[in-house]
């Protein structure tokens, strides 16, 4: 395991289910977690969440972050939005992998309704296991920040 790490954790109500189990997992594995909820199954907006996870990340509040909605997509948009975030939406463990060692990842987006959870717990193991490889791809992870402004 990689040197244990604070994860803040978020998702709309969709992954609810999801993310609790990601909790677990990532528990499990010696991680602290901050989960920022919601923990209620009645309809809410993936912006809101995948914007708090965001800023908390942003803020210095946790290392890395990972967030869910129905697809993954929408939440993931969301994150981006806030400076300093790349967060890629992942369906393998290969993505998981990779956008951590070229791309310098720190948030995670997944969809609930996509991939099962032993699915998920394979590519959090992915994510957060993965280390940047700097080098070439460190002037590539400076150009994307460069286009936030």
């Amino acid at each position: 395991m990689s040197d244990p790490k604070t994860i803040v954790l978020s998702s709309d109500h969709a992954a609810i289910d999801l993310r609790q189990a990601v909790a677990r997992h990532i528990e499990a594995k010696g991680h602290a977690v901050r989960d920022i909820g919601p923990n209620s199954p009645e309809s809410t907006h993936y912006p809101k969440h995948g914007e708090a996870a965001a800023r908390a990340l942003a803020e210095g509040e946790a290392d890395l972050g990972i967030i869910l909605c129905g697809t993954g997509q929408g939440i993931m948009m969301a994150a981006n939005k806030v400076k300093g975030i790349r967060c890629g939406v992942c369906s393998d463990t290969f993505s998981a992998a990779m956008i951590r060692a070229h791309n310098n990842a720190n948030m995670l987006s997944m969809g609930a309704r996509v991939i099962g959870e032993g699915l998920a717990l394979e590519i959090v193991d992915a994510f957060l296991g993965t280390e940047f490889e700097g080098g070439r791809h460190g002037t590539r992870v400076e150009m994307i920040e460069a286009l936030e402004g």
